[in-house]
């Protein structure tokens, strides 16, 4: 079943009705050429249902459905994981954003580490950022979330270590660290309604003083096993375990 977001509005319980409107029809009409009596589901990104709908009509400009039911099954982690992700070479970024928003990442803060060899300006940081948000809309509706996770604007290490400051659960995967119990102590630290930042390097690793400042500030460095991961897999690991843990 295809799955769509829409805004609040657009969702009358009262009326038993869903209209879609914007970028959203050409592709119900034209790419899936869905018809009158299909179905398909939207959410509204904010209260966790799903929505099921029947088509009804199309028009030039929207698509008129039918409310069927509400699906209330939470398809959210328990827990706001958000991935403060080191800038990578090439087009790496987008298959993390992807693969982490089907993992149930909440968030994607893109970070200007010291050894990133991606360097943005603000036009470019721009436009990167709004491709990676439409692909992660375009993730979200695959794995049929409830909600679009947020890529934010590029951070520098500074400002992600302030913003992580109040998280429940912070740490960051090095390749100087040392002790898989400690790693899963602290993931075991993990429960319901916790924010969680995952700090990920670039392709060059973290340099020492950005583990030591994030050390100081409760951050907590982390091994992932003897062997080491590329940046596009260091961080899909840590999702992966996250997500076994609260939901297994």
């Amino acid at each position: 079943m295809h799955h769509f977001f829409v805004a609040p509005e657009q969702i009358n319980i009262n009326d038993k009705s869903v209209i879609i409107y914007g970028g959203d029809v050409n592709h119900i009409k034209n790419v899936l050429r869905m018809k009158p009596g299909e179905e398909l589901s939207v959410s509204n990104g904010q209260d966790g249902r799903e929505y099921r709908c029947g088509v009804l009509g199309m028009e030039e400009d929207r698509i008129v459905c039918e409310l069927r039911f509400i699906k209330e099954d939470k398809v959210e982690l328990s827990s706001r994981i958000h991935l403060f992700q080191g800038i990578p070479k090439g087009d790496k970024m987008e298959m993390i954003v992807q693969k982490a928003v089907e993992l149930g990442v909440y968030r994607i803060i893109p970070l200007a580490a010291r050894r990133c060899v991606v360097k943005l300006d603000d036009k470019k940081a721009a436009s990167r950022i709004l491709r990676w948000q439409g692909i992660a809309e375009s993730a979200a509706k695959q794995s049929r979330r409830a909600i679009v996770p947020e890529v934010t604007k590029v951070s520098d290490f500074a400002g992600a270590v302030k913003m992580a400051s109040s998280m429940s659960v912070k740490l960051i995967p090095y390749e100087l660290a040392e002790d898989m119990s400690r790693t899963r102590e602290i993931l075991g630290r993990l429960g319901p309604g916790q924010d969680v930042a995952v700090f990920i390097g670039p392709e060059g690793g973290f340099a020492e003083e950005e583990v030591r400042l994030a050390a100081e500030n409760g951050i907590e460095p982390v091994t992932l096993g003897k062997r080491i991961l590329r940046t596009e897999t260091a961080g899909l690991t840590v999702l992966s375990w996250i997500m076994y843990l609260l939901e297994g």
